[in-house]
C-alpha cells in the first residue's frame, strides 16, 4: 500500500518557508543539544553530579511537555504565525537567562522557562508543514527541516565548545540569543499568516477540543509510538560527549571535529533521506534506519579506548541511522491528524515526546555513574535499552503506517 504519487513544484515562497523553518529549528535544536557537549564544563565548573546534570537536561523536557498539553487546546484557534512569534519570544528570554546563570539553581530555573516556550515550537513547525505541503512530499520537507540537527553539529556545537573554551560555558547561550533574534525578525516581517485551519474549527471550547483529540484511538497509538521514539536520543544525548571524552579517549581539542564531520555528512544526507522516504516508503525507510541503528548503538556503547577515526566513522553512521528514523517517522506521523485537529495533535504529540524524554534522561542519570577519573560506568546498558525501544517502535509504527496510507488513498479511490 502506497500514497498515490503527485507532481509538486515548490514555489519560491514555499522554498523560503522550508528554509526558514529549518533555520528556526536549528536555533531550538542547538539550544537543547548544546547541553550535552557542555556537560564536561558544567560538571567541572558548577561541581555538578551526574544526577544533577541529568536534571538540568530533563527539566527542559518536563516543562516542554507540560506547556505542550496546556497549548494543545488552543493551538488550532489562532494564526500559526502569531503563536510562533509568542512562543519564540519566550524561548529567547529563557535562553538569555541560561546565558547569565551563575549557579545550578538559576540554570535549572532558566531551563524550565526555555522548555515552557521552546518545547511548543516544534509542534507549531510540524503543523505548518502539514498545513502547507501534501503528504507525498513531506519526506523532502522534513528532510530539509531535519538538517537543523546536522547544522547544529557542524556549526553550532563546535562553535559553542570553542566559545566555552575561550570565555566559559555561558558564551554559547548568548550566541544562540543573538542568532535567534535575527530569525525572529525574519518571522515577523516575512512569514505570511497561516490561518486556513481556522475555517475548520467548531464552536467547542479549547478543553473540549483537547479532549476530543486525546480520545481518538489512532491519535493515542501515535502518541505511544512517539514516546518510545524519543527514548533513544534523550537517554544517550546527555552523557554523549562525556562518554566520548572519558571512555573513548577523544580529547577536548578534537571533540569539535567529531561533531563537524558527523554533522557535515548528515547535513548533506538528510534531504536525500527525505526523498528516499517519499519514494521507497516512509515506513520501510523507518525500519531500515531502525535496524541499522540498533546494531550501531550496541556496538558504540560497548566501546572502550578507540582511535579517533573509528569514533568519527561509527558516530557518523549512527547519526545517519537516527536521522533516517526521524525524517521518515515525522513525515509519516504528520499524515495522522485531520486538518481541524492538526495543531492540537502536534502539540500533544510533542508534549508526549518531551515528557518521555524527561523520564529517559532521568533514568539515564540513575543508570550511569562517573568514577573519579571521569569515566562513565554502565553506558553499555543504555545502549541495550535504546535498541529494545527501537524494536518496539517498529511494531507500533506499522498500524500508524496502514492508517495513514488508507487515509491518503481515499481521495484517489473516490
Amino acid at each position: 500500500m502506497s500514497v498515490p504519487p503527485i507532481k509538486f513544484t515548490f514555489s519560491s515562497y514555499e522554498k523560503f518557508v522550508v528554509a526558514l523553518l529549518a533555520f528556526l529549528q536549528f536555533t531550538i535544536v542547538l539550544d537543547f543539544m548544546i547541553l550535552g557537549p557542555l556537560g564536561p564544563f558544567l560538571l567541572r565548573d558548577l561541581q555538578l553530579s551526574t544526577s544533577q546534570f541529568s536534571r538540568v537536561v530533563s527539566v527542559y523536557a518536563w516543562s516542554a511537555g507540560a506547556s505542550g498539553l496546556l497549548a494543545a487546546g488552543f493551538a488550532d484557534r489562532f494564526d500559526r504565525k502569531r503563536l510562533l512569534i509568542f512562543f519564540y519570544s519566550g524561548f529567547l528570554l529563557g535562553t538569555l537567562l541560561c546565558g547569565v546563570a551563575w549557579s545550578y539553581g538559576v540554570l535549572l530555573v532558566a531551563r524550565i522557562i526555555t522548555g515552557l516556550f521552546g518545547g511548543v515550537i516544534g509542534s507549531i513547525t510540524m503543523a505548518i508543514v502539514a498545513d502547507l505541503f501534501p503528504l507525498q512530499v513531506r519526506g523532502r520537507v522534513m528532510g530539509t527541516v531535519q538538517t537543523a540537527f546536522a547544522a547544529s553539529q557542524v556549526l553550532g556545537i563546535p562553535i559553542g565548545v570553542a566559545l566555552s573554551n575561550l570565555w566559559g560555558w555561558h558564551a554559547p547561550f548568548l550566541m544562540i540569543v543573538a542568532v535567534s533574534s535575527l530569525v525572529g525578525i525574519v518571522i515577523v516581517f516575512c512569514l505570511r499568516p497561516i490561518d486556513a485551519h481556522l475555517a475548520l474549527q467548531s464552536k467547542a471550547s479549547s478543553f473540549q477540543h483537547l479532549l476530543s483529540t486525546v480520545r481518538q484511538t489512532r491519535y493515542l497509538r501515535t502518541f505511544a509510538a512517539t514516546m518510545l521514539l524519543a527514548t533513544g536520543g534523550f537517554m544517550l544525548m546527555p552523557f554523549g560527549s562525556t562518554f566520548t571524552v572519558y571512555n573513548l579517549g577523544v580529547d577536548f581539542e578534537h571533540l569539535p571535529l567529531v561533531f563537524v564531520i558527523t554533522g557535515g555528512v548528515t547535513f548533506v544526507a538528510a534531504p536525500l533521506l527525505g526523498r528516499l522516504s517519499d519514494s521507497f516508503g516512509k515506513y520501510r525507510t523507518f525500519c531500515l534506519g531502525s535496524l541499522v541503528g540498533m546494531v550501531l548503538v550496541i556496538v558504540y556503547c560497548n566501546l572502550g579506548r578507540t582511535p579517533l577515526a573509528l569514533v568519527i566513522t561509527l558516530n557518523t553512521a549512527l547519526f545517519l541511522a537516527i536521522t533516517t528514523r526521524m525524517v521518515s517517522a515525522t513525515a509519516l506521523i504528520s499524515g495522522v491528524p485531520d486538518g481541524a485537529d492538526c495543531g492540537a495533535f502536534m502539540a500533544v504529540n510533542a508534549s508526549m515526546q518531551q515528557l518521555a524524554g524527561g523520564v529517559a534522561a532521568l533514568f539515564a542519570g540513575m543508570i550511569v555513574s562517573q568514577s573519579s577519573d571521569g569515566q562513565l560506568a554502565h553506558y553499555d546498558l543504555l545502549g541495550y535499552v535504546v535498541a529494545l525501544a527501537m524494536t518496539i517502535v517498529m511494531a507500533l509504527m506499522y498500524p500508524i503506517h496502514r492508517t495513514v496510507m488508507l487515509k491518503a488513498a481515499r481521495p484517489a479511490t473516490a
